[in-house]
């Protein structure tokens, strides 16, 4: 057992799956409820922690053995283990909270939520950094996402693509300058297999490129921004 404690209100055992919290759970595993409710759903401890940690009150936190039954909450879990504790965030709570930081990445049409959670938490790691995302990106609350993100999505701002501030230094697979310490501004990341399309290249400041072995392809995207954001810290930010 755990030796935390939760401040919840218990009004009796949750024993039924036709429950509204449950319900409401289970609904949030898809994005477009997700969109349409503004409400997302953080599976275990250390998120809910992380979560209170940052000022963040949940809307439903819901507490294996407390005040619902552990076979229900696992049913609506979509952990392999499942957690003690789930909660229900809004979005809205999320996001920019004082001033933005002088260096962050921009994130263009990263499809997959791992990378985008693990781009959200290597920010967190290497920053303090923003993450601007563009139309087209995995949703940063989504399950795999904010696990991903190991509890920094409640601490990294998030931003919309074109408030990213500039320069723009794109990164590239090949023909870039090399990459140098960025005092301020955004490295721009492209799609997993695309990378930065053209017209959005010529939106940029500059582009760099990452020097890979003889042979090498390229990188997985979040390598890529961790590789940027250590190579900033260097700079005159860091």
């Amino acid at each position: 057992m755990s030796s935390r404690t939760w401040a919840i209100t218990v009004s009796g055992l949750i024993t039924s799956r036709d429950n509204e919290k449950l319900k409401l759970v289970r609904k949030l595993h898809s994005r477009r409820e997700r969109d349409r409710s503004g409400l997302f759903v953080c599976e275990g401890e250390d998120l809910v922690e992380a979560a209170r940690a940052a000022g963040v009150a949940p809307v439903e936190l819901l507490v294996a053995g407390e005040d619902v039954d552990e076979r229900l909450l696992a049913e609506v879990s979509t952990l392999g283990h499942p957690p003690r504790v789930i909660g229900v965030y809004r979005r809205a709570d999320l996001g920019s909270r004082g001033a933005l930081p002088a260096r962050g990445l921009a994130l263009w049409r990263v499809a997959d939520p791992g990378n985008v959670g693990t781009l959200v938490r290597t920010a967190d790691a290497l920053g303090p950094s923003f993450v601007a995302l563009s139309a087209g990106c995995a949703d940063p609350t989504a399950p795999k996402a904010v696990r991903a993100s190991m509890g920094a999505l409640f601490r990294v701002p998030l931003i919309a693509f074109d408030d990213a501030p500039r320069p723009w230094v794109a990164l590239v697979a090949r023909g870039g300058a090399d990459l140098e310490p960025l005092g301020a501004g955004t490295f721009v990341l492209g799609a997993e297999r695309e990378g930065v399309p053209a017209e959005l290249l010529d939106r940029c400041n500059a582009a760099a490129t990452i020097p890979l072995a003889r042979g090498a392809e390229s990188l997985n995207v979040a390598a890529a921004g961790a590789i940027a954001l250590y190579e900033a810290t260097r700079g005159p930010a860091g």
